[in-house]
């Protein structure tokens, strides 16, 4: 029986035919082992390990470490996958809104704040994580802040105001927020409702101290808002100079 020999360039075809299988077999595995890593988390909690995981799953932890290198590689799939499919999605969503600036504010947050407290178990496996996926989820924040930034430029030019910080501003608000959250989540001392007003409170109050000085750092130190006077006769205002005259 003659016996057919492929061709250098046959041959590295045939090769080349099953590594692109291999490596969209070995992507399919990835995002099945991380959609059940996301579900074990849910169920067993953040501090889940490997080994309870892989139980949760049903398979061996030796077929995780097949497919991810350690918790770390397994969490920064896992973040990407949650950021991609839930948070990023919903909060696009609340910046699309065509509502007015403060319930737009107000929306964008309640967004964030309820899709964490409605999955925390998820939240602190991934986004608080002290390291291994807080890159992935650095990337997400960067990509929120990208999305206010533009938010910002729009509302802040359709009033006159100058847009050369909305930057800094977007990543001021995106950093304030993730890392209350982060605290709140872990330590949960008072309602998502609260929360939520309470950073609603600071940010729409930033967001008005900007526009009413047109965007314009320098205008706005040259004529900062001023506090109210305390309604405590014997409080001395910060503003003050001189030795304190209370006894």
């Amino acid at each position: 029986m003659e016996q057919r020999v492929l061709t250098p360039a046959v041959e590295a075809v045939a090769s080349d035919g099953r590594k692109q299988r291999w490596e969209k077999h070995k992507q399919d595995r990835r995002a099945e082992l991380t959609t059940g890593t996301i579900e074990a988390v849910r169920a067993l909690g953040a501090d889940a390990g490997m080994d309870d995981i892989a139980r949760h799953i049903g398979v061996s932890k030796t077929v995780l470490y097949r497919y991810f290198a350690d918790k770390n590689d397994l969490a920064a799939a896992v973040t990407l996958a949650y950021v991609e499919s839930t948070i990023m999605p919903r909060l696009i969503e609340a910046l699309s809104g065509d509502i007015g600036d403060y319930h737009l504010v107000q929306a964008t947050i309640s967004v964030y704040v309820e899709t964490v407290s409605s999955d925390p178990n998820v939240y602190r496996f991934t986004m608080a994580r002290p390291s291994g996926s807080r890159p992935v989820a650095a990337d997400a924040e960067k990509i929120f802040a990208g999305a206010l930034e533009s938010t910002l430029d729009a509302r802040f030019a359709a009033r006159g105001a100058q847009v050369a910080g909305a930057r800094t501003w977007a990543r001021a608000i995106v950093g304030a927020t993730t890392r209350s959250v982060e605290e709140w989540i872990t330590d949960p001392d008072r309602s998502s409702t609260e929360i939520t007003d309470e950073l609603t409170m600071l940010i729409w109050s930033g967001l008005v101290g900007i526009v009413a000085a047109g965007g314009d750092p320098k205008a706005f130190a040259a004529d900062p808002p001023k506090l109210p006077r305390s309604s405590d006769p014997t409080s001395v205002s910060r503003t003050t100079s001189g030795p304190d005259p209370r006894p």
